[in-house]
């Protein structure tokens, strides 16, 4: 079995997806030295900092964090492309669990009731046929422990894709709508809302503000990259 599994390998070598070099044993997704110069945030104040202040004014978070800064042509902006557009769900699995170990060991969301990931419309959905933090939010609840689910913020506007409009025009995009089917489901909860990258956070607005309609409900953001 090694040496099928040997011979597998060497004949379709596992890549990293950053630059493309052979993974080595015990090397998943990307490779060490990829790993070591990616572009991390250290938000060390899950209340104050980039992300939450990009909420003053709009809508009230409670905590929120991301873990890698998202730069045009940069490293994130590779991973987050491939996960998105590549299919490989792999890249979402890659940052749960790294996301996954760090709030377990620092327990900053050890209050939260569930994980909600930022929907796709059904159109969209089966264009793609995959919701690209479908896989990110499976393996952060098997991590923390906490609920993950689907289906009960659902988005009921299609929209182009985001990739390629200006900063302002996605801030003023109004045609993006979600609801949430069973507000008082989440009555006194405190959730957790995911996505991939947060620029303006419209999008994450958006869905907090469903959530709005649930009392005394808590919302807090998580994101795999942030846009400076």
């Amino acid at each position: 079995m090694r040496l099928l599994k040997d011979l597998f390998h060497l004949f379709y070598p596992k890549l990293c997806v950053v630059c493309e070099d052979n993974l080595v044993e015990n090397e998943t997704t990307i490779c060490t030295l990829c790993r070591h110069d990616l572009p991390l945030t250290n938000f060390t104040d899950y209340k104050e900092n980039k992300v939450t202040q990009t909420f003053y004014g709009r809508i009230l978070i409670e905590k929120a964090f991301s873990l890698l800064f998202y730069r045009k042509k940069g490293s994130t902006q590779k991973l987050i492309h491939d996960l998105k557009y590549k299919g490989n769900e792999e890249i979402g699995v890659f940052f749960g669990d790294w996301l996954g170990e760090i709030l377990k060991e620092n327990n900053e969301f050890a209050t939260i009731d569930y994980i909600i990931p930022v929907p796709l419309h059904p159109k969209k959905l089966r264009e793609r046929g995959y919701n690209q933090v479908t896989r990110f939010g499976k393996t952060l609840s098997k991590h923390l422990e906490i609920e993950y689910l689907e289906n009960y913020l659902i988005r009921i506007s299609s929209t182009k894709t985001q990739t390629f409009k200006a900063r302002f025009e996605r801030f003023n995009n109004i045609e993006t709508k979600f609801l949430l089917t069973n507000p008082s489901f989440f009555d006194h909860k405190n959730i957790l809302l995911i996505d991939d990258v947060i620029t303006t956070g419209a999008t994450l607005e958006a869905c907090a503000k469903e959530f709005l309609k649930s009392k005394n409900c808590t919302i807090n953001i998580l994101t795999m990259g942030y846009t400076e």
